[in-house]
């Protein structure tokens, strides 16, 4: 606030005056006003840590947040980009639900749920159910077997 008084009232006063009298040194009053429109080394890094942040926040469609965008810029500390994040007031938004495509409105005839998971039967060829089961190699074991339970069509 001193430096700044000295600057307003320069015309007025001498600069060696105004110094003495609010007892600032002069030495102080032209380091501050070398200084004061150089950006500091702490200013140009969060420059350029915002810019790289925005940029990846965008890109990731503002999903993530700052623990995933630390993965992505590694250059980074979590906590600065956390704090760049703030900074600009970036918030991830949360990723949609999943909806399964039989809820949509896609315009195709859906069929009610006859059994609504009652699969117990009192005799054969009463209730026929159906099961899509992927098979990925490697992953089921030796023989293809899946280890999910089946529907048994006996009784």
């Amino acid at each position: 606030m001193k430096y700044v008084f000295i600057e307003n009232h320069r015309a007025e006063f001498s600069i060696k005056a105004m110094c003495r009298v609010l007892r600032v040194a002069r030495s102080g009053w032209y380091v501050w006003l070398r200084r004061r429109h150089q950006m500091s080394l702490r200013q140009q890094f969060r420059l350029t840590c915002d810019a790289a942040v925005h940029k990846a926040f965008f890109e990731a469609k503002q999903r993530y947040g700052a623990p995933r965008l630390a993965d992505e810029l590694p250059e980074f500390n979590i906590k600065t980009i956390a704090a760049s994040l703030r900074r600009q007031g970036l918030r991830a938004k949360a990723s949609r639900k999943f909806s399964p495509a039989s809820y949509r409105a896609h315009g195709l005839p859906v069929l009610e749920n006859l059994l609504e998971q009652d699969f117990s039967a009192s005799g054969p060829n009463q209730k026929w159910v159906g099961d899509i089961t992927y098979c990925v190699p490697g992953v089921q074991g030796e023989h293809r077997r899946s280890n999910e339970p089946r529907v048994c069509l006996e009784y």
